[in-house]
């Protein structure tokens, strides 16, 4: 049995094969020198290994691509399993705030031991160095055959391919010869930049509660905000570039966004917050913010942005004025003409096309014995563990198919 890729899918997949099956040898091959990079770097080295949300239906909720296939893997392993088999190895885990969930010990390094423990445990050669450049099935055998770089030669009875991302990889082309399509991988997850950025002088300030909306594909996220010496950033745009990802891509990421700073408390309760000031304040200088959310900062640069003297006083506003503090606090155009990935930890969306594979089994419709699983699927998830989980179950399944 041969699995191509040395990240968490290809891992968790040739662990639960041994873990399922302790006759079948399993051999892994790794492109690179190092494996489990992105499980080293993900959570800014913390690693957010999955979500605590285990109700299936909810869950697929938070991916772009993969909602409707994931939805039966999900019943079959979810998140609650994932965290189950980290705890039953000595892993403990805890739940932050906003439902990411990390080792205890903070470090990406705890989930990397436990993977290679198993790995020596369970015989599991791994292969480093082995990029490989043909794959093909074996008619006559009903095998295949994995070529490297170098002319090594792998036989295997059963191939899964989870080498995450499929871009600038040899093995596209032989999975289209199989008969698979395949959608080009671009970028998702990514942070909006802006040219000429007037906030440029805010970098680094944050708000907990904004909503950013894309008005020409009528689509928004309501979230935590960064302002960047680049443009804008956080969870909301990062979701946000996760949903739009393929139609951004066709707009070479030229595009306008409309931040509503007030967030869940704008609308009319927003409105009336500066109707009450100018009538019970009206000597108070429009220079102290009346929203308690929003950061002075950012009140003093969008009064300049208007050309509106932040020492006036309230009384001496004209209702022309006040209108435009409001659309710029709740309808805040900015054009964005860039995008930035955070180094790399990034998804890609694109990949095998989910209506070639069998989603209870993760086996190929195209060819008998080939498998998938994780990043090399057209499936991605916002930021959160979502990625993490679907190679996980993914990988699972995968693995519980080839080990019957």
């Amino acid at each position: 049995m041969i699995v191509v890729g040395g990240g968490a899918a290809g891992f968790f997949c040739a662990i639960s094969i041994a873990e399922l099956n302790s006759s079948t040898k399993v051999t892994l091959l790794e492109a690179g020198k190092k494996t489990l990079r992105k499980v080293k770097i993900s959570g800014g080295g913390r690693c957010n290994l999955t979500h605590h949300c285990f109700e299936p239906k909810l869950l697929t909720s938070h991916y772009p691509r993969g909602q409707r296939e994931l939805l039966g893997p999900f019943f079959q392993w979810q998140p609650k399993d994932m965290i189950q088999w980290f705890t039953e190895r000595g892993i403990a885990t805890k739940r932050e705030a906003d439902g990411r969930v990390f080792p205890v010990s903070n470090s990406s390094r705890s989930i990397i031991d436990c993977f290679e423990k198993e790995v020596r445990k369970k015989d599991i050669q791994v292969l480093r160095n082995s990029m490989v450049t043909n794959i093909q099935c074996i008619k006559n055998t009903n095998s295949w055959l994995v070529e490297t770089e170098g002319g090594a030669t792998h036989e295997g009875d059963q191939l899964c391919i989870a080498t995450g991302t499929l871009k600038n990889s040899r093995i596209s082309s032989c999975l289209e010869k199989l008969g698979h399509t395949l959608s080009p991988p671009i970028p998702s997850l990514f942070a909006f930049n802006v040219s000429s950025h007037p906030l440029s002088g805010l970098s680094g300030l944050s708000l907990q509660d904004a909503e950013v909306t894309i008005p020409s594909l009528s689509i928004s996220q309501m979230g935590p905000v960064l302002i960047t010496h680049k443009g804008i950033s956080g969870p909301a745009v990062i979701k946000l570039s996760s949903w739009a990802a393929k139609k951004l891509f066709f707009k070479d990421y030229r595009f306008e966004v409309l931040i509503n700073w007030l967030g869940s408390n704008g609308g009319m309760e927003g409105r009336m917050v500066l109707k009450n000031v100018r009538k019970e304040h009206p000597r108070s200088i429009i220079g102290n913010c009346p929203y308690p959310l929003i950061p002075k900062r950012l009140w003093v640069k969008l009064l300049e942005q208007q050309s509106i003297a932040k020492d006036i006083t309230w009384a001496h506003l004209s209702k022309e004025q006040e209108k435009s503090i409001y659309e710029y606090l709740t309808a805040f155009r900015l054009p964005v003409d860039g995008k930035s990935t955070n180094k790399e930890e990034f998804v890609t969306c694109g990949g095998v096309s989910l209506t070639d594979v069998n989603f209870k089994t993760l086996e190929s419709k195209k060819a008998k014995g080939l498998f998938f699983a994780g990043e090399c699927l057209d499936i991605d998830g916002v930021t959160g563990g979502f990625n993490f989980q679907s190679a996980w179950t993914t990988a699972r399944i995968a693995a519980t198919r080839i080990a019957k």
